[in-house]
């Protein structure tokens, strides 16, 4: 007959730690990034500054800052008169704000250093990786508009969330491309 025993003391108070320990550091980590989320959901649970909330997603998304390299946002941000040929030009104190935070935020990994056509989104290569299997037709639907229209597919981008189990499919498509959509 085996016999079992408790777990003595010192491990019980060693296990016990580490179970508080985790408890306590699970959030900050999630909030960190450090889970298994995609890597741009990461980036949309920092909480951005109000000023790009209001002025960049009254146009399109809040994309997440981890999308793009320092370098990108530094050009966009510099070039807001110019704005994909929109005037977006805001006040100085507001620029600064959401300037810092995008380069706090910003891609840092090896591939960051790429430079970025245009500074698009929607030229990444992760991007393009990502969704090499939609036709250009897709994104001429009037219910996508354009591929820099997250929205469109993407039911968690407002919120930074970019994962397949947020994807709907687009009205408009046709047999094949539900077909395509569905592979």
């Amino acid at each position: 007959m085996k016999h079992t025993h408790a777990p003595s003391t010192t491990r019980l108070a060693r296990l016990t730690r580490l179970a508080l320990s985790l408890s306590c550091s699970l959030p900050w980590m999630l909030a960190s990034g450090a889970s298994h989320a995609g890597e741009h959901e990461r980036a949309g649970r920092v909480p951005p500054p109000k000023p790009y909330v209001q002025e960049c997603a009254a146009c399109h998304v809040a994309y997440p800052p981890g999308m793009l390299p320092a370098a990108s946002w530094t050009r966009l941000m510099n070039g807001l008169g110019q704005h994909f040929g929109t005037d977006a030009s805001l006040d100085e104190k507001d620029v600064r704000l959401i300037h810092q935070w995008l380069m706090a935020n910003a891609d840092t990994r090896s591939r960051a250093s790429a430079p970025v056509p245009q500074d698009r989104i929607t030229r990444t290569a992760w991007f393009e990786r990502k969704h090499r299997h939609i036709e250009p037709d897709t994104w001429r639907l009037p219910s996508v508009r354009s591929a820099s229209n997250c929205m469109a597919c993407h039911t968690g981008a407002d919120r930074g969330q970019f994962g397949e189990h947020d994807l709907r499919m687009p009205q408009g498509l046709s047999a094949r491309q539900r077909a395509a959509w569905d592979d």
